[in-house]
């Protein structure tokens, strides 16, 4: 049998992968409608946050368009700097989201500056408006995910571990296919697979741990602003060390092998664990 997908250890198949539909001849990914749905639901939670914390749920509504789009265009520079090489020659490229290209962390320093101005602007407190807006990024995180399973990316290396997930080679954008990968080519009914880690579900479920946490625990024990906020940060970076660790796609520092989202997000699991306790320290 000649499938797409396959969970192997798991006996979970996807006969034939579809990562779009089309609407009077106009492709719509799969991906986009996620994302969509993720927005709804991400800016529904942080503005009842907001209400219960007393900032108003007009403030998140107010600011949520302004967000999504500098953190898009964040998201987009952030991939585009580490991977200038492949623009470099055709900069109408950088406009061509359609063709992917978009980085969380990028997006997260986009959004956090969006909101440093518009917090500025609207005499509005930037850590109070953050600890409720970090869960509409949480949920983004958690649903976005599964825009990269659709499209079979943002996988990790050879593993035969219980979660291990078979791709047909065909499928997948060649330049995510490392040497090691290649090496462990499976060869079915003269199809080849590659056998990765699913690290798309791995950050999936780490960040819904994470909102869960601050939803039903830390939340109610919080004692000064900000802390959610600090929380989210140390607690998406710890996950997001390991899950880079495992990836074959990682964004890489110019002229080393450091993975740059790894680094950026170990400094942001100390420098936020470190702030947390001397705000509760202090408070």
């Amino acid at each position: 049998m000649v499938y797409d997908l396959k969970f192997v250890n798991l006996g979970l198949t996807v006969p034939h992968m579809v990562s779009s539909i089309s609407v009077f001849g106009f492709r719509i990914a799969f991906y986009g409608i996620i994302i969509g749905i993720a927005m709804i639901l991400g800016t529904w939670l942080a503005a009842q946050d907001a209400k219960h914390r007393g900032t108003g749920e007009d403030a998140v509504y107010d600011f949520i368009i302004y967000g999504i789009l500098i953190g898009v265009a964040g998201a987009r520079l952030y991939y585009v700097f580490f991977q200038w090489d492949s623009y470099k020659n055709d900069l109408l490229q950088i406009f061509n989201l359609r063709a992917g290209g978009l980085a969380i962390y990028g997006g997260v320093i986009g959004g956090i500056l969006a909101l440093v101005v518009w917090c500025r602007l609207k005499g509005k407190k930037f850590l109070e408006m953050a600890d409720s807006l970090v869960l509409a990024l949480l949920v983004g995180q958690i649903l976005g995910r599964w825009g990269n399973f659709f499209n079979c990316e943002a996988f990790g290396s050879y593993t035969e571990s219980l979660f291990a997930m078979r791709i047909r080679r065909e499928i997948v954008n060649p330049i995510m296919i490392d040497q090691e990968l290649l090496d462990h080519l499976i060869v079915e009914n003269g199809v080849e697979y590659i056998q990765v880690h699913p690290t798309f579900l791995y950050e999936s479920c780490w960040n819904l741990c994470l909102l869960l946490l601050i939803l039903f625990a830390w939340r109610k024990r919080q004692v000064f602003s900000g802390e959610i906020f600090l929380v989210y940060i140390a607690g998406y970076g710890l996950g997001r060390v390991w899950v880079e660790a495992l990836r074959t796609d990682s964004l890489l520092i110019p002229g080393t092998s450091l993975a740059v989202s790894q680094c950026i997000a170990g400094i942001c699991f100390v420098t936020a664990s470190i702030l947390i306790v001397l705000g509760r320290k202090k408070a």
